[in-house]
């Protein structure tokens, strides 16, 4: 069994995880990723390739030698936080992965899931795409031209399976379907810009660990990802320094669309 306090950060996406992890950096007793991270493509690799190896095929499979293998990457990849009483790894893909993640643990997880209302993270978006559009092309436009060329087309794609959008709701939903919720903290969007610090007390709650006193009000970006060179999107990660409510606009920003992605909130 890995003897550490791990958490993890795994929800939808436009829906505060890069704010949570800025948040949650401020805790000196934490350390919390900078960047979306990338164990779980790491560990999901190595275990997709592990008995499809001819050597391991002749050998015999042996699922003891793949547990310290996956336990050797997890410990690697996440040494520099082994200072910490606390590391928060945050990755997409988690929630699929709750198994494997078990498996490398030797104990139940737990994964924070930062959630919100899908016309309004498609409205975040579609605002996103608004204020770039200008300048660069999304990649998604270049496999879905004609699709992209109106709101309804790119809510669609967004929201499609193997979109952003689409996935994640899939994955958090796949994962309550397998059982997972008291695996899972949900955390609102509204309610983590409008109630900060009642949303922290819940998380570290739910972590059973100490609660920190945050400063909402001055809150530094911590997180790094060059969105503009790797996604073409300006501001993806970027946050403000004082956490505030922020106008639900879906129905401004979607108009009649909206509608068709309200009340699909399965965590609630």
């Amino acid at each position: 069994m890995i003897e550490k306090n791990f958490a993890f950060i795994s929800g939808l996406p436009r829906s505060g995880s890069t704010l949570l992890c800025n948040i949650l950096a401020q805790n000196p007793e934490t350390k919390v990723s900078k960047a979306t991270s990338g164990l779980h493509d790491v560990l999901f690799g190595v275990r997709n390739q592990w008995d499809r190896l001819i050597e391991h095929q002749a050998e015999g499979v042996d699922s003891t030698r793949l547990k310290r293998v996956l336990q050797g990457i997890f410990h690697g990849y996440l040494h520099d936080g082994f200072a910490y009483p606390l590391v928060i790894d945050k990755g997409r893909g988690w929630l699929s992965l709750i198994e494997m993640l078990e498996f490398v643990l030797d104990k139940k997880c737990k994964i924070i899931c930062p959630v919100r209302d899908l016309a309004e993270i498609l409205a975040s978006f579609e605002k996103l795409w608004r204020n770039t559009t200008a300048k660069t092309q999304w990649n998604f436009e270049k496999n879905d031209y004609f699709d992209a060329q109106t709101v309804e087309g790119r809510c669609a794609i967004w929201a499609h399976k193997d979109q952003p959008v689409g996935l994640a709701y899939n994955r958090v939903k796949d994962a309550l379907q397998r059982g997972y919720s008291d695996r899972m903290h949900f955390v609102e969007f509204n309610d983590l810009t409008s109630y900060p610090e009642r949303t922290l007390e819940g998380i570290y709650k739910f972590l059973n660990v100490a609660n920190f006193k945050h400063d909402f009000d001055n809150v530094t970006q911590y997180t790094q990802e060059d969105d503009e060179n790797v996604h073409r999107i300006v501001g993806l990660h970027a946050i403000r320094p004082k956490v505030l409510p922020v106008p639900r606009s879906a129905t401004e920003t979607l108009g009649e669309v909206a509608k068709k992605y309200r009340n699909l909130e399965v965590w609630r």
